[in-house]
């Protein structure tokens, strides 16, 4: 038997953290099944349900793994929540809301240049 640390962030500033108690060679979707018995997710069923049928939405210490990779003892599995937002989308929104882009990185610039090149 081994223990492993399982994380998931339901929320921005969120975390709930559960050490789950394996057998030897356990996979991914054989832990993420066991986590559906946690009382800590039990509201949050729907997300891992999600992270079972997509390959994208778990990973161990920060690194995406397919459903059949292997645990080993003292790794870290994380589920991922879908992003609400593309972050290209969120970072060029970001930039036209600054205004002309006269600050910062782009503040000395030629005279007739298009902010932000």
């Amino acid at each position: 038997m081994m223990h492993i640390q399982c994380v998931f962030s339901p929320a921005p500033r969120q975390t709930i953290d559960v050490m789950l108690t394996l057998p030897d060679s356990c996979l991914v979707l054989e832990a993420l099944q066991a986590l559906k018995n946690c009382p800590e997710l039990i509201n949050h069923l729907d997300v891992l349900e999600a992270a079972l049928q997509n390959e994208d939405s778990s990973g161990i210490w920060g690194r995406k793994v397919p459903l059949t990779e292997v645990i080993k003892l003292g790794d870290r599995l994380e589920i991922y929540r879908p992003l609400l937002v593309d972050p290209k989308l969120a970072r060029k929104k970001r930039f036209k809301g600054q205004g002309k882009g006269r600050t910062g990185l782009f503040a000395r610039r030629r005279v007739g240049a298009v902010a932000g090149y």
